[in-house]
């Protein structure tokens, strides 16, 4: 089991992404990256940051964020989100839809990437996680 929000847990997603043909296919036109920002609540104290570089299909980097970093896309919502999330007990983009998560960027191009994004949950959902407590 590996801790979320954590750098361990973002390079086991880096790795199990470039191993999930299905990610690779539904994004193979996409290319961006993402800063996946974990805001705090009740349960998380302090603000966790995740860059991620997909290109392709393919996950070219992904790491714990500890300075100010730019992206083209922002995805951020609260820790319990993020845990929903995880347990494939909340789809991203009806979560962006009903306002528990916000977007920088061009949302159009997300929207139009649903399954690349349903993919990535799916590989997230794949990592035997412990929550903070």
């Amino acid at each position: 089991m590996v801790r979320f929000p954590s750098d361990e847990w973002i390079k086991i997603f880096k790795e199990e992404l470039n191993k999930n043909k299905s990610y690779e296919e539904a994004a193979k036109t996409w290319e961006g990256d993402f800063l996946f920002v974990v805001t705090p609540d009740e349960e998380l104290k302090e603000e966790v940051t995740f860059y991620v570089d997909l290109w392709h299909g393919k996950c070219k980097d992904a790491y714990l964020v500890n300075d100010n970093k730019t992206a083209a896309f922002i995805f951020k919502g609260p820790y319990s989100n993020w845990k929903k999330v995880i347990n494939k007990e909340l789809d991203p983009i009806r979560g962006l839809i009903r306002g528990m998560f916000t977007i920088e960027g061009d949302s159009k191009v997300i929207l139009d990437q649903s399954k690349a994004a349903q993919e990535l949950v799916n590989t997230a959902s794949t990592i035997p996680v412990e929550f903070e407590v």
